[in-house]
């Protein structure tokens, strides 16, 4: 994990002026022009997008998108507060975000996913209340579907117990195991009221420089997810809060995949980074016995979950070889492969 105060060297670095940015916008690019255009262009329409700076981050894509998003930016004639760098390798989510990170000094920094269409005054608000907050190191926006549907993106954190709940997918376990259950509640329009749960999803958030000070830049051991809710655990450890702020609006396409789609995506092999990401989660916050708990946990939710399955002739919630795949570098959980 490299540190903040280390100076970024990268020839392209936005930082030429002695002044500190109030606010960084980095976002990650990986084979997703179409998209990061969009998402810039809805900033390029924000009427308090002066003084904000944004850095696109190509992760190695291996493909045209990153010459495809230059030309975007010239030829819209964003120069003046938009850049694209890139990164020889794809390090993941972490890596991606701290290499922007690294580009230029700022107050606060925002990590925005390239899937992501920034309403007007999203960023002033989230800024508001950040300086309104001193105690807040992080503030998250509501995140909504294009039609303004609320998203869900607010959590607790997760613990052993969880994977019972997650595993078991029924109502009397998850009744009994509420207080580790993740989703923090939301309002009867589905959305989050302010509040300040234990981690936000980072599709969009405003982290506070002295958090990055005082925490360092994200694990970069973790390839893609579990790095939020850890980066927010760590946050916490330190005395920080997480802040959300509904009043910030933040469209989510998540790919635009309909709920149907979804489902059946649910139940396919899910990639080895994200087991592996789990592995280090438990490892790194409830040591290896945590991590033996919960894959406990998982194992007895799964045998409940398949025993009403079997009686009830249901279709099993798990994807395929997940009974399996929770061992992922169990034996080495900070060493072993992410990807």
């Amino acid at each position: 994990m490299t540190s903040l105060s280390e100076p970024a060297t990268h020839a392209d670095s936005i930082s030429t002026s002695p002044t500190r940015l109030r606010m960084l916008v980095v976002m990650i690019n990986y084979r997703t022009a179409e998209l990061t255009i969009d998402s810039l262009r809805s900033i390029a329409d924000d009427p308090d997008r002066p003084g904000i700076r944004v850095v696109v981050v190509d992760n190695a894509s291996g493909d045209d998108s990153a010459d495809r998003i230059e030309q975007a930016i010239e030829r819209e004639d964003w120069q003046s507060w938009c850049q694209l760098v890139r990164s020889e390798t794809n390090g993941g989510f972490s890596a991606g975000n701290n290499f922007g990170i690294q580009r230029a000094d700022a107050e606060a920094y925002l990590l925005l996913n390239s899937d992501t269409l920034v309403r007007p005054g999203a960023f002033r608000t989230l800024l508001e209340t950040m300086e309104q907050s001193p105690e807040a190191g992080l503030v998250s926006p509501r995140l909504e579907w294009p039609d303004g549907t609320p998203q869900v993106s607010c959590f607790r954190f997760f613990r052993p117990s969880t994977e019972l709940i997650r595993s078991a997918v029924t109502g009397p376990v998850t009744r009994l195991f509420s207080g580790s259950d993740v989703p923090w509640p939301t309002d009867e329009n589905g959305g989050h009221q302010p509040c300040n749960p234990d981690w936000t999803s980072f599709a969009c958030v405003l982290i506070r420089r002295s958090v990055i000070e005082d925490v360092g830049l994200m694990d970069d051991g973790y390839f893609m997810y579990y790095d939020d809710v850890d980066y927010c655990r760590l946050a916490k450890d330190k005395g920080w809060t997480v802040a959300h702020c509904p009043g910030a609006h933040v469209v989510h396409l998540r790919g635009g995949s309909s709920s149907v789609k979804s489902l059946k995506q649910k139940r396919q092999r899910r990639p080895r980074y994200y087991f592996a990401a789990r592995t280090r989660y438990y490892a790194k916050h409830f040591g290896r016995l945590g991590l033996l708990r919960a894959n406990l946990y998982w194992t007895l939710g799964f045998l409940i979950a398949n025993s009403r399955r079997v009686l009830g002739g249901r279709r099993s919630p798990h994807c395929v070889a997940e009974w399996r795949d929770i061992w992922t570098n169990f034996l080495h959980p900070m060493t072993g492969r992410h990807r």
